[in-house]
């Protein structure tokens, strides 16, 4: 087997996924190999794999038997990341033809596994359960210079019933808040202006290591205090431990911006029991008007699964009525799919497709109404724009603090600026507005 000299790196599913990728990319290129964009051009093809959703994994798959079947194959194939973890060495089974299997918890053996795989030891797998906190963060090379993800806390321990996180990326394991401040000054440094803390459950940072005394609101302060970070945002926060103390610090706070992803992941407290939240509705919706009340403005985000197992009508219209009422400004939404290895598993699947479809449907269109009202009441108003890149069509394109896209038309010299812009009009989901001088 040839010595790589270029690697392709393809991501799927969540930002944690991304994150890994950048890593990756910052292990490869110490190792002297170049990243390209095509995977026709390189030595080394990696496929960062999601397992959260049945389309997810099925994607991978089909991607990696299509490759199989290819007569031009020379390159070293891998698979990391959930899928890795979900299905280990059934990969190799099913796909003869790859060379390594390397879970979440060992992107650190990268170095190490492609070493074994370039002197002969084809379909190499490392898929520790546990992770340990020795990942060099800092390596991580990434395709922004404005806008960065980092990670502070790996792992979940809320074991809903239809969720393989737990299983696939193990228990909660918080970063030392000192390695987090370091690399964030380090970036400030570099000139970016707004990152995005990652975890599972961000706010659960620091509960498994209470001898620092740290928790998530703490790690907020600390790093609110570092020069040229204008914006840090969050993801992703389980409603059971979003407190009074955070929701303060996104008030009080500059850089923290106003937008919180709480997700419900439905309206029905039996539909809630079955797939162990841990929470009620009422309970949800109490901690929804605290929020509001304590910061004025304030977005938020959710993710729903419709179709859950034993799901009534009635159970799905209590969702949407929730939906409705809140009014999501971000909304990721789903139809039930069983994941191998889950509680939920044991359950029949007993919600026809087309149910689950339509349910789907329905509150799609709810989220399209209810974003285009919100988006109308924008228009004529001036928000503060992070540009970070141009689109297809060349204009300026950013974000506004509560996470709405904007484009407007610009020179160069605005990119990786705050702006503030004046919204004239909206196309589709994107705000269209005049920069101010």
């Amino acid at each position: 087997m040839r010595n790589p000299k270029s690697f392709y790196l393809r991501t799927y599913g969540c930002q944690m996924n991304e994150l890994d990728t950048e890593i990756m990319a910052g292990i490869l290129k110490k190792r002297g190999l170049e990243q390209v964009q095509e995977e026709e051009n390189a030595d080394l093809l990696i496929f960062n794999t999601c397992s959260i959703r049945d389309l997810a994994e099925r994607k991978v798959m089909g991607k990696l038997g299509q490759l199989g079947r290819s007569k031009k194959r020379a390159a070293i194939i891998g698979v990391t990341g959930c899928m890795a973890m979900a299905k280990k060495e059934s990969l190799f089974k099913k796909l003869p033809h790859i060379d390594f299997v390397l879970g979440t918890n060992n992107i650190t053996d990268l170095d190490l596994v492609l070493d074994e795989v370039l002197k002969g030891e084809t379909q190499k797998i490392k898929t520790d359960l546990k992770f340990e906190e020795n990942l060099d963060y800092l390596v991580a090379s990434r395709e922004s210079k404005t806008s960065a993800h980092i990670s502070i806390i790996r792992g979940c321990d809320k074991f809903c019933t239809y969720c393989v996180v737990p299983y696939t990326r193990g228990r909660e394991v918080s970063r030392p808040g000192a390695d987090i401040e370091n690399e964030v000054r380090k970036l400030a440094g570099e000139g970016y202006k707004e990152i995005t803390l990652l975890g599972q459950n961000v706010n659960s940072f620091g509960k498994d290591k209470p001898e620092s005394k740290e928790l998530f609101h703490d790690l907020l302060y600390r790093l609110d205090k570092i020069d040229g970070i204008e914006r840090i945002r969050f993801l992703t926060s389980h409603p059971v431990d979003i407190t009074y103390e955070l929701m303060q610090a996104i008030r009080d706070l500059p850089s923290v911006c106003e937008f919180v992803h709480f997700p419900i992941q439905a309206g029905s407290d039996r539909i809630l029991r079955k797939m162990h939240r841990i929470y009620t509705k009422s309970q949800y919706l109490e901690k929804v008007a605290l929020l509001k009340e304590t910061v004025p403005g304030v977005s938020l985000g959710t993710d729903i699964i419709v179709g859950f197992p034993t799901e009534t009508e009635a159970e799905f219209q209590e969702t949407y009525d929730v939906f409705k009422e809140i009014g999501y400004s971000v909304a990721f939404l789903y139809t039930y799919s069983p994941r191998q290895g889950t509680p939920a598993m044991r359950w029949q699947d007993d919600i026809p497709e087309e149910v689950k479809e339509e349910r789907h449907q329905r509150l799609l269109e709810l989220f399209h109404e209810t974003s285009a009202k919100e988006r109308e009441k924008l228009v004529g108003e001036t928000v503060e724009v992070l540009f970070e890149k141009r689109n297809k069509t060349n204009m300026l394109k950013g974000r506004t603090r509560c996470w709405k896209k904007v484009i407007a038309d610009g020179p160069d010299s605005l990119l990786g600026t705050l702006q503030k812009v004046k919204v004239h009009s909206f196309n589709h989901e994107t705000l269209l507005g005049t920069v101010i001088a």
